[in-house]
């Protein structure tokens, strides 16, 4: 077996039977970023054979806070399929998940395509229909969340679940630079932040992944939803939690655990 179908079957095995591995760094260590970002695209392509679509795609290690959480320090890009949604008002059924996690993060819905080496936030922002306030659902396949850059590429940026708010709005005249947000974990004051806190602006971190893309012949669609990175570090979640993200001007964002 070649060490890149070795690798894939083990992100694909442990995402299954919900067990965690461990990082094929430890056995590889000369992965490099574009082989991982290779491997994640026969991760999701194993998502797509068994019948589920590309929806859209997130970014990840956006924010100085997650990048201290995880200790990586260069923001990452994965893909998210229909699969990963949970509509408004469903719950996160945790066993579905290995180790779940969560974060709040702005969402941005596309009606037209991105794609190109000099796409701007600007650019960005005039191609997006609506902005939702949204929570990520992490799940990484690495047990403890203990990884290296490669090692989360690989895994499609622990990309695992999410969830939009009940609102769409218009971006237009909103500074999202300037978003507030609180997170509540059980009623329970988390963190604090705002939207600056996602790569200086977060339709910038969506260009970033934009120009990204574009190094690799590819891009965004019309219809795309792209979840613009943590806005803080990820909590942790288990049956009976509930988290609420109240967002300045784009609303309140709440899912319970079972």
């Amino acid at each position: 077996m070649s060490k890149h179908r070795h690798i894939i079957d083990r992100l694909v095995d442990a995402a299954h039977h919900t067990t965690a591995t461990t990082p094929f760094t430890d056995e590889y260590p000369d992965i490099t970023s574009a082989e991982a970002y290779d491997l994640q695209d026969d991760v999701v392509t194993a998502r797509v054979d068994r019948g589920h679509v590309i929806v859209g795609a997130k970014l990840g290690l956006t924010s100085k806070a997650k990048q201290v959480q995880m200790k990586v320090d260069t923001p990452l890009y994965g893909w998210l399929t229909s699969d990963m949604q949970i509509d408004t008002g469903e719950p996160l059924v945790c066993s579905q998940f290995i180790q779940p996690r969560v974060e709040p993060e702005i969402a941005f819905m596309l009606n037209r395509d991105l794609c190109g080496p000099h796409v701007t936030a600007a650019h960005v922002l005039a191609a997006t229909e609506a902005v939702f306030p949204a929570i990520d659902v992490l799940d990484s396949r690495f047990a403890g969340y203990k990884f290296t850059h490669t090692d989360v590429v690989a895994d499609n940026c622990s990309s695992a679940g999410f969830t939009l708010g009940g609102a769409a709005i218009d971006p237009s005249g909103i500074d999202l630079r300037l978003v507030g947000m609180t997170l509540e974990k059980n009623g329970q004051l988390m963190y604090t932040a705002s939207g600056a806190a996602v790569h200086g602006h977060p339709a910038a971190a969506v260009a970033w992944l934009v120009r990204q893309l574009a190094a690799r012949d590819r891009g965004l669609s019309a219809g795309h939803i792209v979840l613009s990175g943590g806005m803080t570090e990820a909590v942790t979640v288990a049956p009976g939690d509930t988290i609420v993200a109240r967002f300045d001007r784009l609303g309140t964002i709440e899912i319970p655990c079972l």
